[in-house]
């Protein structure tokens, strides 16, 4: 018998078909709104950085546009209910790619790494004597708790010296007896699992080939198109791991024009040519399209590095430097803040004159999303190209 040969994918379509799998190419599905886009991608990254807004808010934005602060998180932690049946959850927060928002159906394909926590031999912190069954305890009698209200998160302001209730609580999540329901001030809001799951969904039956195999092809159709590092890092599996699954999880081999290593796409991303139209916008430095920074050059010719925890002097585009996509390309660079209903650009880069009209636009539609109505610069790395931003903003704000 014959092995298909793999098909072979230019530099360009490799890079339309990750853009149309992460949701940037062509009409969003605005009715799917955010729970949509979370189940599309996956998972959407938690980050304690605001800037604009949070790294899960900016996500659905990036994609969707101007949708409102308040409809993105209840999208993301409001059950909702369909008919008589009791509401159910959409999501739940555990460790994906890192701290993640994930779709609640996809609970059964992370019991391989609860089981793996479960027997982990040692931890970095002490866990009291009594603390987890008190934590269990009270959960069930209160009903769902942030850390503080369990007796206490950190036992110092110092952000790593927790307490023994958020050690027991901690562990509990990672071993799937508790789950994060919501984020309250950007706190954890832990409950029971066997109350926030629903029953059908609350098991480990799944053994660790089937887990992997689930999650290789959701980060396959997330990605379009990977190289086994892309696929692995998506949902942080090992390379072996991988390997172990990859010829039974749907996906197929591809090349790509100067990638240099194999490759593995969805049948379904090759089956249509990826056309549309290009989403223009600010990204998070925690998007899923430029999470893996060698992927995100291989991609886009375009080295990206967050240097939030650099220190400022050494910094080169800024502390929360947010790529700007237009064209299907990454253009450009902004460092935003905010002053009062100002967006303030502290630090821009163009990759040349013809990025101008975009990053003008990125901009403006921040902008507005964040209620600010105006925007300033303050810096552009090629000095000439200043006025003409200026320009172009001047004009789109009149």
């Amino acid at each position: 018998m014959t092995t298909p040969r793999p098909a072979e994918l230019s530099a360009a379509e490799a890079r339309r078909i990750a853009l149309r799998a992460q949701g940037f190419l062509g009409t969003p599905d605005r009715k799917a709104g955010v729970r949509g886009i979370l189940r599309h991608l996956g998972a959407v990254q938690l980050d304690t950085i605001s800037v604009l807004a949070r790294s899960h808010e900016l996500v659905p934005y990036a994609r969707l546009g101007a949708v409102g602060r308040r409809t993105v998180e209840d999208a993301y932690w409001k059950p909702a209910a369909s008919g008589p049946a009791p509401a159910q959850p959409h999501a739940f927060e555990y460790w994906s790619h890192a701290a993640c928002i994930l779709p609640i159906e996809e609970w059964p394909h992370f019991a391989f790494r609860r089981r793996a926590y479960r027997g982990r031999p040692h931890w970095n912190h002490e866990l009291p004597d009594g603390a987890y069954d008190q934590v269990i305890k009270q959960l069930r009698a209160e009903g769902p708790l942030t850390a503080t209200e369990l007796g206490g998160a950190k036992h110092t302001s110092e952000w790593w010296d927790w307490s023994g209730t958020k050690v027991a609580v901690e562990r509990a999540l990672m071993y799937g007896e508790v789950v994060c329901v919501e984020r309250r001030g950007w706190k954890r809001v832990y409950d029971l699992a066997e109350r926030a799951v629903p029953e059908d969904l609350l098991h480990d039956e799944l053994d660790d080939t089937e887990c992997l195999r689930r999650l290789v092809r959701l980060a396959g159709q997330s990605l379009g198109v990977g190289t086994r590092a892309d696929i692995a890092d998506y949902h942080r599996l090992k390379g072996e791991q991988v390997d172990s699954v990859i010829a039974d999880s749907g996906l197929v081999p591809v090349t790509v024009e100067g990638w240099g290593k194999p490759a593995w796409a969805d049948p379904a991303a090759l089956q249509t040519p990826p056309r549309g139209r290009h989403r223009t916008t600010l990204l998070s430095p925690f998007d899923s399209l430029i999470w893996e920074r060698a992927r995100t050059e291989r991609l886009f010719g375009f080295t990206h590095r967050l240097e939030a925890y650099v220190p400022k002097p050494k910094r080169v585009h800024g502390y929360f430097a947010m790529p700007v996509l237009a064209g299907g390309r990454l253009v450009g660079r902004v460092d935003p803040a905010r002053e009062g209903r100002t967006l303030v650009a502290r630090q821009v880069t163009l990759d040349g004159p013809k990025a101008v009209p975009a990053v003008a636009q990125a901009l403006i539609e921040a902008a507005g999303w964040v209620d600010c109505t105006n925007v300033r610069v303050e810096r552009v790395d090629a000095p000439g190209l200043r006025e003409p931003l200026a320009m172009e903003l001047t004009r789109a704000l009149a």
